[in-house]
C-alpha cells in the first residue's frame, strides 16, 4: 500500500491560541482527524465553547489558561497535558499577535509584547513538549507563521521580523530534533477570514489589494489550513521536517 495515514486516532495534541479563528479551526479539525485536543487560550469562556465542540466529535477535550511566555506556566501546561492525556505527540504553535505601527514609531514595548508573544513562547512550549517527546519516541510540532515572515509586507517590523525568526527557529530545532523521531515544521498563512481580520477584509479597497496580488483571487477559508495542518500531524508526511508550507493561495509566488 502506498497511500499513508493521516488517521490522528488516539494521539494528543496541545494547540496554543485556540479559543478562536485559526487555532480554533485548528483544534476542531485535528479532533475530527481523530485525536484528543488539550488547547490553550486567554479567555476561559471561548475555550469552553472550543471544548465543546471537540466532545460532540467524540475526543477528549483538556483547557488551559496559562502565560505562554512564563516558563514556568509553560512547562506546567505540558506536565499538566501529559499527566492527563498520558501523552503529547503533537504540538501546534498558533498563538500570536500584532501591533501594526510604523517602523519609526515602534515602542519598546510593542517590541517586547509581539516578540514574546510570537516566538518566546513557541520557543518555550516546543522545548518544554520536546522533553517528553524524547522520551516517548517522537512527536510532530508545527509552527504557525505567516507569508509575512517570508515576503516584505506592510503588516509591522516587529511582527514580521518575529514570524521570520520562527521560520528559521523551526529549521534549527529540525535539525536538532531529528535525531529523537521529532518532526518540525511550519505553516504560513497569508489573509484568511478570522475575527481578527474581518474589519480589514471589510474594507473593499484593502480587500481589493489583498486579491490583486494573490494569483487564485481569493481570502483564505479556514478548512484551507486544517489539512495542511494535518498533513503535518500525520504519518503522511513522516519524511518531512524543517519545512516551511505557505498557504496562501501563489501569493509569495506572485510577489508584487
Amino acid at each position: 500500500m502506498y497511500l499513508p495515514s493521516f488517521d490522528l486516532t488516539d494521539k494528543t495534541a496541545l494547540v496554543t491560541g485556540a479559543g478562536r479563528g485559526i487555532g480554533r479551526a485548528l483544534a476542531i479539525g485535528l479532533a475530527e482527524a481523530g485525536a484528543n485536543v488539550a488547547i490553550v487560550a486567554r479567555t476561559p469562556s471561548d475555550l469552553e465553547e472550543v471544548a465543546a465542540e471537540i466532545r460532540k466529535l467524540g475526543r477528549r477535550a483538556y483547557t488551559v489558561t496559562a502565560d505562554l511566555t512564563k516558563k514556568d506556566d509553560v512547562e506546567r501546561i505540558v506536565r499538566s497535558v501529559v499527566d492527563q492525556a498520558g501523552s503529547l505527540d503533537i504540538l501546534v504553535n498558533n498563538a500570536g499577535m500584532n501591533i501594526r505601527s510604523k517602523a519609526l514609531d515602534v515602542t519598546e514595548d510593542e517590541w517586547e509584547t509581539i516578540m514574546q508573544t510570537n516566538l518566546k513562547s513557541a520557543f518555550l512550549l516546543s522545548q518544554a513538549a520536546a522533553k517528553e517527546m524524547k522520551e516517548s519516541g517522537g512527536g510532530r510540532i508545527i509552527n504557525i507563521a505567516s507569508v509575512g515572515g517570508a515576503v516584505a509586507l506592510r503588516t509591522g517590523v516587529v511582527y514580521g521580523a518575529s514570524k521570520a525568526a520562527l521560520m528559521h527557529m523551526t529549521r534549527i530545532l529540525s535539525l536538532e530534533w531529528a535525531q529523537y523521531g521529532i518532526r518540525v515544521n511550519a505553516i504560513g498563512p497569508w489573509y484568511f477570514k478570522t475575527p481578527l481580520t474581518e474589519k480589514l477584509l471589510n474594507d473593499p479597497q484593502y480587500l481589493g489589494e489583498i486579491l490583486d496580488r494573490t494569483p487564485m483571487k481569493r481570502v483564505g477559508e479556514l478548512p484551507d489550513l486544517v489539512g495542511p495542518t494535518v498533513f503535518l500531524a500525520s504519518d503522511a508526511s513522516n519524511y518531512v521536517t524543517g519545512q516551511v508550507l505557505l498557504v496562501d493561495g501563489g501569493m509569495s509566488v506572485y510577489g508584487f
